[in-house]
């Protein structure tokens, strides 16, 4: 018998976030808003999610900040 399991972070799109400029590229642009997670499967079927937050992230560079 045998147990297929894994563990990792996943991410969810959001939808649109601000028009910002970005710290990292110095750019100015429209950010995307998503939800991180981290998450444990078994048999591909999540069973516990913990550490959610919002992001949103940079469309040109994808640096990430705290939404």
């Amino acid at each position: 018998m045998f147990f297929l399991f894994g563990y990792g972070s996943k991410q969810k799109q959001l939808g649109p976030g601000q028009t910002r400029m970005c710290p990292r590229c110095n750019n100015t642009t429209q950010w995307a808003r998503i939800r991180q997670y981290k998450q444990f499967t078994v048999f591909f079927v999540p069973v516990a999610r913990w550490g959610r937050r919002q992001l949103e992230q940079c469309g040109i560079c994808g640096t990430a900040v705290e939404a």
